[in-house]
C-alpha cells in the first residue's frame, strides 16, 4: 500500500494559522490589513479553513460538460444557415439564432443543418404563438433539441414596455405553455450585471424575475433557461453561478418544478474597452473560466471587437477558439463540479445565496418584481450600485488595464468604429424607466475620441 505523504505532517488548525499571521503582521491590525469588503458587503478573509467552513449545499451532478454556443443573428436565411454549418464544423456545439421577426421561414433556415447532438436556441424579441408552434412542430417532427427564448418581463426591463401589455403577454405565454413541448421560458438576467447591479442584486432580481413566471403561468413543464453575464471577479463569479443554481432549485421545489435550470453564460460588456481592445481577450478568457467552473451548461463567448465591429468571421473565430482551448487543451470539461469543497468558494456561495434570498423575500413582501419595476425601486438600486462601481473606476481603484491604467496614448480608434459603442438615448414614452446597460469606460473613451486628430 502506498504511504500517504500527508500523514507525516501534523494538521494545522485555523487558530494556529491566525496566530502565525498575527506574528508576521508585527503588530498591524489583522482586520484592517488583510480583510476587505466587496460591493456586496461580503468580508473576504486572507484564508479559509476546514474547521471554519461548513459545506451546507450539494449541487446536482452535471451529466454533460459545458457546450460552446455560437450566436447568429438571422438577417439573410441562406447566409445564416451557411454560417451555422461553418461554425459547427469549426468547433461550435450549439447554435443560437436571433430571429427578429416572424416572416423568417423556419424550414428554410434549418434545412440541412445537423440535428443529432446539437442544441438549437431561438431567441425571439417578439411574442408570436404561431411562430412558437412552428418551432414546436419542427422539433417534434425532426426529433430536434430546441430551446425557445421568450422573456416578456425581460422585454419590459430592457425596453420599458411589454410586447403588448401585461395581460395579453401572459395570456399568450399560458397558451404556449399548454401545448409547447419545447422549453420556452428564458430569463435575460445578464442585463442586471451589464447595468451595474452587484452580485446579490443580480441573484435576487433573477430569482424574483423567475418567480413572476411561476406565479403567472399555470404550468411550466420544461426546463427554464437563464442567461447570465459574468465579470472578472473570478472566484465571486464562480460562486455566483453556483448560488444561482442552488437558489433556482430551492424556489422551483416550492412549485413542484422538478427540472434543473439551463444556464447560458456570456462575458459582461461592462468592463470591455474600446482602446487597447486586445485586453478584452484576456478578460473574456478568465470570465469564461469562471463560467465553466461555476457550472454553466453553455458558454457564448463575447468577441474581443464586438463593441466597435460588426459581426465578423475573425472575431467569432478567436472567441470560439478561446473556448476550444479551455475545453480540449485545458480539460475544463473533465470534472463535473470542480469548485466543490474549495472552502473559499463554498463560503462565498453560502454568503451570496443567503444575502440574495433575504433580498428576494424583501422584493416579494413589497409586491414582487413587476410591481417593484413599475415603482422604480429596482432601477434606483441598480443605479446606486452602478454609481459606486463607476466612482471606484473614476478614482482608479477599479482598474481596467490599457484604459484607466497604463493607457497607450498613441492608440487611435476614431476611424475604426463600425458600430456606435456608447449608451444610446432614444426618448420615447415607456411604461417604466428601462434598465440601461452602460460600460465603465464610456466617459473616458468619449473624451479620448474627442481629442484624436
Amino acid at each position: 500500500m502506498a504511504e500517504n505523504l500527508f500523514d507525516a505532517f501534523e494538521p494545522v488548525s485555523s487558530k494556529q494559522w491566525k496566530q502565525q499571521i498575527q506574528y508576521e503582521l508585527k503588530g498591524a491590525d489583522y482586520n484592517e490589513t488583510l480583510v476587505w469588503e466587496s460591493l456586496e458587503g461580503i468580508k473576504v478573509r486572507p484564508f479559509y479553513h476546514e474547521d471554519e467552513t461548513e459545506i451546507k449545499f450539494v449541487l446536482k451532478e452535471k451529466t454533460k460538460p459545458f457546450e460552446i454556443l455560437q450566436n447568429i443573428y438571422v438577417h439573410d436565411v441562406a447566409l445564416s444557415k451557411k454560417r451555422a454549418l461553418d461554425t459547427l464544423n469549426r468547433g461550435a456545439e450549439s447554435i443560437r439564432f436571433t430571429i427578429e421577426n416572424e416572416n423568417i421561414i423556419l424550414a428554410d433556415l434549418m434545412q440541412n443543418l445537423p440535428l443529432e447532438n446539437v442544441n438549437y436556441f431561438f431567441y425571439l424579441p417578439f411574442l408570436s404563438i404561431d411562430f412558437v408552434n412552428k418551432i414546436n412542430e419542427f422539433a417534434t417532427k425532426n426529433n430536434a433539441k430546441c430551446f425557445i427564448q421568450l422573456d416578456p418581463i425581460g422585454q419590459l426591463t430592457k425596453d420599458g414596455n411589454w410586447f403588448e401589455n401585461l395581460k395579453k403577454d401572459f395570456e399568450k405565454l399560458n397558451a404556449i405553455s399548454s401545448k409547447s413541448r419545447v422549453p420556452f421560458i428564458s430569463i435575460q438576467s445578464g442585463l442586471y450585471q451589464n447595468a451595474g447591479a452587484n452580485m446579490v442584486q443580480q441573484l435576487a432580481y433573477t430569482l424574483a424575475h423567475i418567480n413572476e413566471y411561476f406565479n403567472r403561468i399555470k404550468s411550466i413543464n420544461q426546463p427554464i433557461t437563464i442567461e447570465v453575464a459574468v465579470g472578472t471577479n473570478y472566484f465571486f463569479e464562480i460562486a455566483k453561478l453556483r448560488a444561482l443554481r442552488l437558489l433556482f432549485n430551492t424556489l422551483a421545489a416550492e412549485y413542484n418544478h422538478s427540472f434543473d435550470c439551463h444556464i447560458i453564460v456570456t462575458p459582461t460588456k461592462r468592463n470591455k474597452t474600446l482602446y487597447d481592445y486586445n485586453v478584452n481577450m484576456l478578460r473574456t478568457t478568465t470570465e469564461c473560466m469562471s463560467a465553466i467552473l461555476g457550472g454553466a451548461d453553455a458558454v457564448a463567448n463575447l468577441p474581443y471587437d464586438s463593441l466597435y465591429h460588426k459581426d465578423n468571421e475573425f472575431g467569432d473565430r478567436i472567441a470560439r477558439n478561446q473556448l476550444l482551448i479551455l475545453k480540449h487543451e485545458s480539460y475544463f470539461d473533465k470534472v463535473s463540479n470542480p469548485a466543490e469543497g474549495a472552502y473559499y468558494i463554498e463560503s462565498l456561495t453560502e454568503q451570496l445565496s443567503e444575502k440574495a434570498l433575504l433580498f428576494f423575500k424583501e422584493i416579494e413582501e413589497k409586491g414582487g418584481f413587476i410591481t417593484q419595476l413599475i415603482e422604480g425601486n429596482i432601477q434606483k438600486k441598480i443605479s446606486e450600485s452602478a454609481a459606486k462601481e463607476q466612482e471606484l473606476f473614476d478614482a482608479g481603484k477599479e482598474v481596467l488595464l490599457g484604459t484607466n491604467k497604463y493607457p497607450n496614448k498613441n492608440d487611435k480608434m476614431k476611424h475604426d468604429l463600425e458600430l456606435f459603442p456608447f449608451l444610446k438615448q432614444k426618448p420615447r414614452k415607456t411604461l417604466i424607466t428601462p434598465i440601461i446597460e452602460k460600460r465603465l469606460a464610456e466617459k473616458l473613451e468619449q473624451e479620448r475620441l474627442a481629442t484624436e486628430e
